[in-house]
């Protein structure tokens, strides 16, 4: 990864998603507002449509459209990538080398499935209103308890952290069977 690399891959990261927001925007503002209780965990796109009045249909042809243009280039840049390492790791001959990649990019791809998965939950059960309480929950686990997740996932792959871990479960166990 060269430092040209970098950079041309951070202003398209950048460049690219400004219109589509910018659209997503212009399309949400347009719209009247009726109501002005949202009933969600935080202010997403779809929550304020629920405020208002008029048909947003349009507002959910071009969010479907642009999720799926989304998810589609990131899962595609990451399949890409994940099988660039692939081919590099069935070249070389560095055992070691092969091990610590492909234990970093299965760590990777779980947060990533993860956070996917949680993703798709919040924006399928918007589609359902009876299941609000349940949008609620999913949207609290999606922004606290996976960056959480994502802390303890990349810190057990730390050989100090995951030392200290093992000693504190150790202590914790002494002392539940001390107390017995």
């Amino acid at each position: 990864m060269t430092h040209r690399m970098v950079l041309v891959l951070s202003v398209w990261a950048w460049v690219i998603p400004l219109p589509l927001v910018g659209i997503l925007i212009g399309l949400s503002v347009r719209l009247s507002r009726c109501r002005v209780n949202i009933v969600h965990f935080s202010c997403s796109n779809a929550s304020l449509f629920k405020l208002s009045c008029e048909s947003v249909l349009i507002n959910n042809i071009y969010g479907l459209g642009y999720t799926v243009v989304l998810l589609g280039s990131s899962i595609g840049s990451v399949t890409l990538t994940y099988l660039r390492i692939a081919m590099v790791c069935l070249r070389s001959k560095n055992k070691t080398l092969n091990r610590k990649a492909l234990q970093t990019c299965a760590t990777h791809l779980a947060v990533y499935a993860i956070l996917l998965v949680s993703g798709f939950i919040v924006v399928i059960l918007h589609r359902f209103p009876q299941l609000a309480s349940h949008r609620k929950v999913a949207s609290v686990m999606l922004h606290v308890v996976l960056p959480a997740l994502n802390a303890l996932i990349y810190g057990v792959q730390i050989k100090e952290v995951r030392q200290r871990v093992m000693a504190l479960f150790r202590k914790s166990k002494v002392a539940s069977m001390d107390a017995k």
